[in-house]
């Protein structure tokens, strides 16, 4: 198809803004905006597994709360006593609280996993699902790196808050609770203590969890631009064009630069708050002593066992872990809202181009092709000049037109409307009466082929990338539409023959070869209506010969729009629409057009 970017504005390109890494306010808004409701809201077709796992922790915790006064017990009772038997059955209930927990772990573990890798698989889903949905004008806005780092480097950096956060809350509170209430039941004097350090706990993890927010953003920032220049660099396309133009070591410079940056950031993460945190463990690790020195002082000398002392300074320890383990998820999800927050705008996207609310029931099999265009005016986002402009013309089943013109005259742009790559922003296209935006998306595409001269095949083999097109096809009806597309002898002359690998982009065929396969592909669909988008262009006079005569043949009975700029192609179109500046200035026959000494006899001279 001719370009389209002209008409779109300025695109999103990575030229000049490569390897910035700063957090803008937009992306500050959108972190702060993301609500841990939406969040929560991921779990929520998983509330009975997620209360078994509660369930689990909690039971975990409590069983887990008696080791300590088994401790005490052994201490002050089995061993003074020198109760053998009382000792026995101490220890016993302490490698048994140890067994139970264990299990419990790994029990609460495989589930808690389970459900988060089904959230993670549901939201990269969702996302390209919602992508697949898009508007080529999106596409034709975004990098597609950027998408690509999206669906796997953010959501792929949600795996651990995704995953593990929701157990690691109950998880932790749980045990911390408990143990709170088992150090109060020991001492309750002894538990202030320990508690006065919750404060500065707080204070200083939220602070760290901003300062990682912020380095997130900009770590993603950078590896979308990391896999926009491998996506650039390393593709066939990008390689050749780098051979071609000696930039393999500007690039190469490139590409170590950014991940030069992304070094530095990911040590800023991993660094952010370091010190902070470090200062809370040198607290956590004195309370001990403190308690130590309050249990000898003159007024509460006496009052409790040693028994008790050592049992609650194992308790305090113990508190230490799921404090701390409750502090850095807070870190981690107060930090991953970035990332949150990038997938989210893209699932907010509006559908510009979408299935219709109370579609028409059309039977792709029943339609005849009758195309129209009424009052057809279209302009691309971002572009004040209308890319076609109020085009009349009218198309019978079974016919052929043909759109000439100038470069950016409108004519791939008009023909994209048919396949309703785009919507018109004035007038309607229509086929048998029916406004395409009334028709599901599915029978559109049943209904309309398209072949267009940038040829886009997968790295498959032959007969798949025609199977494409028709899952269900049997081999016979594909190696038929190759027959029709004048490409069967090629491919049969292949060492492995259908079952021949196409490479990236199908790069080991010529141009006219994939354009040839590109044909049969849509011919096995077999659709009412034809777009050739310069669909012979790369064809030598011979093949396209060939091809031609086979398009003659299978445009029989179908309705045929043909762009082309070589006017000996169109010569026996049943209608020749000439375009200029997205409007039709002439239309008839290729006799009646060179009668009139127009603008088509121009082209043709």
């Amino acid at each position: 198809m001719e370009p389209i970017e002209a008409h779109q504005g300025r695109s999103s390109g990575s030229g000049g803004r490569r390897g910035r890494s700063e957090v803008t306010a937009v992306e500050k808004s959108q972190a702060r905006e993301v609500s841990l409701r939406r969040i929560g809201g991921l779990f929520r077709g998983y509330r009975w597994p997620l209360t078994i796992v509660t369930a689990i922790i909690v039971a975990s915790s409590i069983v887990a709360m008696a080791s300590p006064f088994l401790l005490r017990a052994v201490i002050d009772q089995a061993l003074p006593q020198q109760n053998l038997a009382l000792l026995v059955w101490l220890v016993a209930g302490m490698l048994a609280v140890a067994a139970v927990t264990a299990a419990l772990g790994v029990i609460q573990t495989w589930i808690s996993t389970n459900i988060g890798q089904q959230v993670m698989h549901s939201l990269r889903s969702d996302v390209f699902a919602h992508l697949q949905r898009q508007s080529i004008a999106f596409f034709t806005h975004t990098r597609t790196g950027e998408v690509q780092s999206r669906i796997t480097n953010d959501i792929g950096g949600m795996q651990s808050v995704v995953t593990s956060t929701a157990t690691s809350v109950a998880s932790n509170l749980t045990t911390a609770v408990a143990t709170a209430v088992a150090m109060a039941a020991l001492s309750w004097r002894l538990s202030l203590i320990s508690l006065v350090v919750m404060p500065p706990a707080i204070y200083l993890t939220r602070k760290v969890a901003r300062m990682r927010r912020e380095i997130t953003a900009q770590r993603q920032r950078e590896l979308a631009d990391l896999n926009v220049t491998i996506e650039e660099g390393l593709s066939i396309s990008g390689v050749q064009l780098s051979k071609t133009m000696g930039t393999g070591p500007s690039l190469v410079e490139r590409f170590t630069s950014s991940s030069s940056r992304l070094i530095d950031l990911e040590l800023r993460s991993e660094l952010a708050g370091r010190w902070r945190m470090a200062s809370m463990s040198v607290i956590f690790a004195a309370i001990p002593a403190v308690i130590y020195l309050s249990a000898g002082l003159p007024v509460t000398a006496g009052t409790m066992t040693i028994g008790t002392l050592i049992a609650f300074t194992a308790l305090q320890a113990a508190l230490f872990r799921p404090l701390m383990g409750l502090l850095n998820v807070g870190v981690s999800l107060t930090s991953s809202l970035a990332l949150f927050a990038r997938i989210f705008e893209y699932l907010d996207l509006p559908v510009d181009i979408a299935d219709p609310v109370d579609a028409v029931a059309v039977d792709p099999a029943q339609v005849s092709g009758h195309v129209r265009f009424e009052d057809v005016t279209f302009a691309y986002q971002g572009s004040d000049t209308a890319a076609v402009a109020g085009v009349n013309l009218d198309v019978p089943a079974g016919t052929t037109l043909a759109l000439v013109g100038e470069t950016g005259s409108g004519k791939s742009t008009l023909a994209s409307l048919v396949a309703r790559l785009h919507d018109p922003s004035g007038g309607r296209v229509t086929i048998d009466g029916v406004d395409l935006r009334e028709i599901k998306l599915g029978d559109l595409a049943a209904i309309v082929g398209v072949v267009s001269q940038e040829t886009y095949l997968l790295h498959t083999t032959v007969r798949e990338n025609l199977r494409y097109a028709r899952p269900d096809a049997t081999d016979a009806q594909i190696e038929a539409a190759a027959r029709a597309a004048q490409v069967h002898d090629l491919i049969a002359g292949l060492p492995e023959g259908y079952d021949t690998m196409v490479g990236s982009r199908g790069h080991r065929f010529s141009g006219g070869e994939k354009q040839r396969i590109a044909i049969a592909r849509t011919l096995l669909r077999n659709p009412r209506v034809l777009v050739l988008d310069e669909a012979t262009s790369a064809l030598d006079n011979e093949t396209e010969r060939a091809v031609q005569q086979a398009f003659d043949t299978l445009a029989r009975g179908r309705t045929t729009i043909t762009i082309a700029h070589r006017l000996s192609t169109v010569h026996d179109a049943d209608q020749i629409a000439v375009m200029d500046q997205g409007r039709v200035v002439e239309s008839g026959t290729h006799h009646s057009l060179l009668g009139q000494d127009g603008r088509y006899a121009a082209l043709a001279a």
